[in-house]
């Protein structure tokens, strides 16, 4: 039987914090999401003030990075009319977003064993957070 390293609870908290502590440094209130290896949620919070319309959003941010093994931003450049993956953002009923916030998560070994999105800000602002929260995984 072969074993899949995945994200657990208490990595997702930990992931979850430091993106709330970096909204809170750059005075953007955020939704953070994080999901396991196979794109399920694991945690997420909506940061007091942040938009109900980005819960959807970040969740599908996180969903998006470990679906694809890759960041939204660089599924954004790569989605664009006469790109290889124009139209993506349609499939997986409308849940691939494709712009700046998603990151995958690195197992041990390398592999991707999750997915962490942020929604609340501008692409940039999102993509500070989204950093900082990866890192602390």
């Amino acid at each position: 039987m072969r074993q899949i390293e995945t994200v657990a609870l208490d990595d997702a908290r930990r992931v979850i914090a430091a993106g709330e502590q970096k909204a809170h440094e750059i005075g953007s209130p955020s939704n953070v999401a994080v999901v396991d290896a196979g794109g399920n949620l694991v945690a997420h919070i909506r940061m007091d003030d942040a938009w109900m319309g980005s819960i959807d959003i970040s969740i599908n941010k996180a969903f998006t990075a470990r679906a694809f093994d890759t960041s939204t931003g660089d599924l954004a450049k790569n989605s664009q009319p006469g790109e290889q993956f124009y139209g993506i953002s349609d499939s997986n009923h409308g849940r691939v977003m494709i712009f700046a916030g998603g990151l995958p998560l690195h197992g041990s070994d390398g592999n991707v064993v999750g997915g962490v999105g942020v929604s609340g800000g501008t692409g940039e602002q999102d993509q500070i957070v989204v950093e900082a929260a990866m890192a602390a995984f």
